[in-house]
Formats: structure tokens, sequence, C-alpha cells
């Protein structure tokens, strides 16, 4: 199966969903869809109670687009500055959900906790066995281009995680830019715009809940199961090889 054959396959799947905004009737069906969700205590606040609605909505429409259920979506799609952003952990696990390349990893080099430390994700293409590279994020490019600075970051603290998250973002825009729909990941957005104020916007920004090392296993885990239940297991062919 070529890689135009799965995208294909990958969209005709998506067109199996409802988009809301793809009909009036879509729209009306969608929006009764939205109230239920906003009336839950489960979802983030902002997406609760009749203000929440219209966040609601695009949720649904970026769940349809990459396949996701609308409550995944919503658990990890951050408000920063008014620009939404994913949480990098659902980013990478949206990746190895997707069954079209073989799980992210990094390889490092540099000497630790020097400027010249980094890492880059690498990812197999499960169809032509290529090996995907992604772009070297090393310290001293975060420090070149104001992120180890910024307030609100955890690149002092946390720069082993925060080269992993990062050298992903970059290597789901140049590889798989479909999963990312062109979202920058929250640890980004807080790079370049300074953390978000309050609520759930200031979680994001401080990062604590999206540098759980088990989110990624557990957002990656509920996503496998997603794709397996629409597709029957078929669309994206045999297991991967472990390592």
């Amino acid at each position: 199966m070529t890689k135009t054959d799965v995208t294909a396959l990958v969209e005709q799947k998506g067109d199996r969903a409802m988009s809301a905004f793809s009909s009036g009737d879509n729209f009306e069906t969608a929006q009764r869809m939205a109230k239920a969700l906003t009336a839950s205590s489960l979802v983030p606040k902002e997406y609760q109670g009749a203000s929440g609605i219209a966040n609601t909505l695009i949720a649904m429409e970026l769940a349809n687009r990459i396949g996701a259920s609308p409550l995944m979506v919503m658990q990890n799609l951050d408000i920063i500055h008014g620009r939404p952003a994913w949480r990098a952990s659902f980013l990478i696990a949206t990746v190895n959900a997707s069954g079209r390349f073989g799980p992210l990893r990094w390889m490092f080099v540099g000497e630790p906790d020097t400027d010249k430390w980094g890492c880059r994700a690498i990812a197999i293409d499960r169809e032509s066995g290529e090996l995907c590279e992604g772009t070297l994020i090393t310290i001293g490019m975060a420090k070149k281009e104001g992120w180890f600075q910024k307030n609100g970051s955890k690149w002092a603290t946390m720069p082993e995680q925060m080269l992993r998250y990062r050298s992903a973002a970059f290597w789901a825009r140049t590889y798989a830019p479909e999963l990312s729909l062109g979202m920058y990941t929250a640890d980004e957005v807080v790079d370049m715009h300074g953390p978000g104020n309050g609520g759930r916007s200031q979680e994001a920004a401080s990062l604590t809940a999206a540098l759980d090392a088990d989110e990624v296993e557990v957002v990656d885990a509920h996503l496998e199961t997603q794709y397996e239940d629409q597709t029957d297991g078929d669309l994206f062919g045999p297991e991967p090889v472990e390592d």
C-alpha cells in the first residue's frame, strides 16, 4: 500500500465521522452534542457552560480530522493567549498510534548540560522502511531562540524532557503535519509568547501535567484502541516489529 493510498484511507475514515461545519443539519446536530459535553464536569473549564459551546464545536471538528475522541482532544488541547495548542505528549501519542510510523525515539548528541547537548526525534516509515530523522534541537539553539530564558519555561529545570518534546514537535510538522494540523505544542506557545493567565492556561504554561512521563503511554494506548476500533486493525498494516 502506497503512502497516497494510506492518506486516502485516512481521509475516508474521517469522512465517516460527522463534520460539524459540512452542512447546516450537521451543525445543528453538533450543537446539541456540544451542549451535552459542556454540561459535563469532566471537560476542562474552557468548554463548560453556554460560553464553552463554540470551543467545544471546534474541539469536535479537530477530533474528527485526526480521528480521536472529542473528550481526548478537549483534555489535551490547551488555550494560551487565545491560541489552541496540543500537549506535546498527546502529539507524540497521536503519531505513535497512527500506525504509519514506528514509535518515535530520540537520538541524543553532545555532552549533557552543555550548549551542544541535544537530540533529534527519529522514526521508521513502515511502508518504505526509511529512517525519518527530525531536526536536531540543542540547548544552544534553545538559548539563541530565547526559549531557555522565557518566563514560565521548563528548559532550565527539565532540559532533557524539553529537548524530547521540542524535537518531537518539529518532527511531526515535518513528516506528519496532518496529525498536528499545523498547530504548535503548548510549550512552544509558552516559549514564544510567555505563559497564559489563570486556570487551565496557567496549568498548560507550567507544563506540570504534560511533563508526566506516563501520560504519553496512557494517551497512546487510548488512541491506538480508537484506530483499531475504527479500522478493524487493517488500515495501517501489520504491527511494528519490536526494537
